[in-house]
């Protein structure tokens, strides 16, 4: 599956552990202009930000629906349908922008007001604000508290309450294979590595080569990749690297992977549990401009009741529907929350 919501290798470069905010200008969107915008090349899980504090806050009036967008991608369509959906039925209007591309167009576009409301994810907010470096993203309660202050003092963005899945990268492999040489974890797995495991992981060049990937999981954990032990495929979408490690394709036995993947129960791989906490956290969350939020202050109230709902085997659950059964987001979304009692 095609992720679009973090840092691309090479497109922002940040600065860890940075203080203070360091946002980098971006394209200026409005409202006009937005229908004119097309996605025109391709899209990977990390192409973050090019948004910035200095583009306008566009004003914003009670009667005015709610513009309501997502990233170009299978669980941004998910989640977006889901906030649609919710709001539709609280009687607050809103107006349809989902799978509008990639998040660094999703934060100039609510930053400038040309968007109101999208699902961002938490760990993204270390590169809006050049802290990449920093611990708290690992933490899921304080990286949100921090997301959360930054980002209402800096731009007048508002977190609501996040749901506690975490879509992070994950290493993942054939349930069958790690029940056979007893790998639940990546303790297990860099154990089973240094004594000459024969480990070869599918990923993209953008996981083998950004610190925050394999890099990351190699010096947490005390483990060490070759370059005969990598496939390496091009893009981002975690779809194929999945395949190839579910088919064995020459001799794959691992593969690069996101938390909430569709695809890891369906083609039957298993992640490996980040015991060490290698990777921020990438909770998701509604993320909507101040004014938005003063017009329709019902609006978190409204919202938070199924973020509560979305844990990472529901996400799962909920995205295999739509990535490997081929059923319609809006279906999946609204028929989950009518199970829940959270739709009438």
């Amino acid at each position: 599956m095609l992720r679009a919501h973090k840092l691309a290798a090479g497109e922002v470069e940040s600065h860890p552990g940075a203080n203070e905010c360091s946002q980098v200008a971006g394209p200026r969107l409005t409202r006009e202009t937005l229908d004119m915008w097309t996605s025109s090349h391709p899209l990977t899980r990390r192409a973050l930000l090019a948004g910035s504090a200095a583009l306008p806050l566009a004003p914003v009036r009670a009667a005015e629906p709610v513009i309501v967008a997502s990233k170009i991608d299978t669980e941004g369509a998910l989640i977006g349908e889901m906030i649609l959906a919710l709001l539709e039925a609280a009687g607050i209007p809103a107006r349809n922008r989902l799978q509008l591309g990639p998040t660094r167009i999703l934060r100039a576009a609510i930053l400038s007001g040309a968007i109101d409301l999208y699902p961002e994810y938490t760990g993204n907010a270390a590169f809006f604000f050049a802290m990449d470096g920093d611990p708290v993203w690992k933490d899921a309660r304080a990286g949100y508290e921090c997301a959360r202050a930054l980002d209402l003092q800096r731009s007048d963005l508002v977190w609501l309450k996040p749901a506690p899945a975490d879509n992070s990268w994950v290493l993942a492999m054939r349930a069958d294979f790690a029940d056979a040489h007893r790998l639940a974890t990546l303790d297990d797995f860099a154990r089973w590595t240094r004594e000459a495991g024969a480990v070869k992981l599918a990923a993209s060049a953008e996981f083998v080569e950004s610190r925050s990937g394999l890099p990351a999981f190699q010096e947490t954990y005390g483990f060490s990749l070759g370059a005969r032990q990598l496939l390496v495929l091009s893009g981002g979408n975690t779809s194929a690297t999945i395949k190839a490690a579910a088919d064995g394709i020459s001799g794959v036995n691992a593969a690069m992977a996101y938390g909430t993947d569709g695809a890891l129960a369906a083609l039957g791989l298993r992640a490996l549990e980040d015991t060490k906490h290698a990777q921020p956290v990438y909770a998701p969350a509604p993320v909507a401009r101040g004014l938005i939020v003063q017009s329709y202050p019902q609006m978190a109230a409204v919202l938070a009741p199924a973020f509560q709902t979305l844990d990472v085997q529901v996400l799962r659950r909920l995205n295999e529907q739509i990535a490997i059964e081929g059923r319609e987001a809006r279906l999946v979304a609204r028929t989950y929350l009518r199970e829940h009692g959270l739709l009438a």
